[in-house]
């Protein structure tokens, strides 16, 4: 669950689908996920218990002051609107507290459908930068078949091999990053998985980062969570399909 951001420019990569829309999500990622004490988290949690911040009408208590109320790696979270998408299309608008022999399920087919719309965000970005040709019709049938897996039923969803269809996309990636990065006459470091699809790697990289005064306008399948992990201020220039961070400098 982010924090509230400022109005950023449209783009076709931010389609609304593809961005968490808390308001329609039953608080999916804060009971399915587990967390521990630390700097990120205030407390303990369980896979599977609700937050102890959780309301029963499915919002956040401290949503806009997760940072100072000591949840940050709440802040810096991004589900990429699979939370809604799960809500309210796969189960029907079904919500696990009114229906919990279904909650288990639910909760299970969150980290898969979280990674597919991840795909879904990368591939849209890609085909900004390959819109046609050969490789731009591959991205385009990649992300179609990606949509078709999203659009499962429950059971079809948690007996999917995510890592053998994330391994075809990111090649699709890699190229796609390669051709850009020749465009634009220079060659940055092989970082293969950790610089196109990797985001846990690429988001350690960026934690606590200091972007202040930095252009990212041109920068390659950057996500949401990694502007949240870095700090910034108003000098910093983020790609179009962002919004920049609130908790940013001015």
């Amino acid at each position: 669950m982010s924090d509230t951001r400022q109005a950023g420019r449209p783009h076709p990569a931010a389609g609304s689908e593809l961005r968490a829309d808390c308001a329609n999500c039953f608080g999916l990622c804060c009971v399915a996920l587990a967390f521990t004490a630390s700097a990120d988290f205030a407390a303990d949690k369980a896979a599977g218990e609700p937050c102890g911040n959780l309301g029963d009408d499915f919002r956040c208590g401290i949503h806009t002051r997760l940072r100072a109320g000591g949840y940050a790696g709440c802040a810096v979270y991004d589900c990429f609107g699979a939370g809604q998408r799960i809500s309210q299309r796969t189960f029907g608008g079904r919500d696990w507290r009114r229906h919990p022999a279904q909650a288990e399920t639910m909760f299970a087919v969150l980290p898969v459908m979280r990674q597919l719309h991840e795909m879904l965000w990368y591939l849209a970005q890609a085909r900004t930068l390959e819109a046609s040709g050969e490789l731009g019709g591959a991205l385009r049938e990649a992300a179609a078949a990606t949509e078709r897996l999203a659009a499962a039923e429950p059971a079809e969803l948690l007996a999917l091999d995510v890592a053998a269809h994330r391994a075809t996309v990111n090649t699709l990636l890699l190229r796609t990053s390669e051709r850009a990065r020749a465009r634009a006459g220079r060659r940055a470091p092989d970082r293969r998985g950790a610089d196109l699809i990797g985001a846990k790697l690429r988001g350690a990289k960026l934690r606590g980062a200091d972007l202040r005064g930095a252009d990212l306008t041109g920068a390659l399948f950057v996500t949401r969570s990694q502007l949240d992990a870095a700090r910034g201020d108003a000098r910093t220039r983020v790609p179009a399909a962002l919004d920049r961070p609130a908790h940013w400098t001015p």
